[in-house]
């Protein structure tokens, strides 16, 4: 296989949603960009927090409510958000959820 790139063709099949809790795997990290998937069962939340780097969510399946600074959103399969650093924000999750967390590690420039 070559190590020039990752192919998944499923990523709901990459995470098991487990019981009553919530499970997270690193797909893939490198100094620019670090791939998180998330599985949620029914009535799981991550409290209010912040990432100090931009970060991208796409929910794969499920459903769930999105804290987004004072807004709130709901999601399900196919929603994408982008966030700037430091947006307070929390995930709690409605049904079973898989979510994908793509955290940008910010480039420094040289000058």
């Amino acid at each position: 296989m070559d190590d020039s790139y990752l192919f998944l063709t499923d990523l709901a099949q990459q995470v098991e949603v487990p019981r009553d809790g919530i499970l997270s795997r690193t797909l893939y990290q490198d100094e620019h960009v670090k791939v998180v998937l998330f599985g949620f069962d029914k009535g799981q939340d991550l409290s209010e927090h912040t990432a100090s780097m931009p970060a991208l969510l796409y929910f794969v399946q499920g459903e769930a409510m999105l804290t987004l600074g004072s807004d709130q959103r709901a999601a399900s399969a196919g929603t994408w958000v982008y966030m700037t650093p430091n947006l307070p924000h929390s995930v709690a999750a409605k049904t079973p959820v898989v979510m994908l967390l793509i955290l940008l590690r910010q480039q420094e420039t040289r000058r």
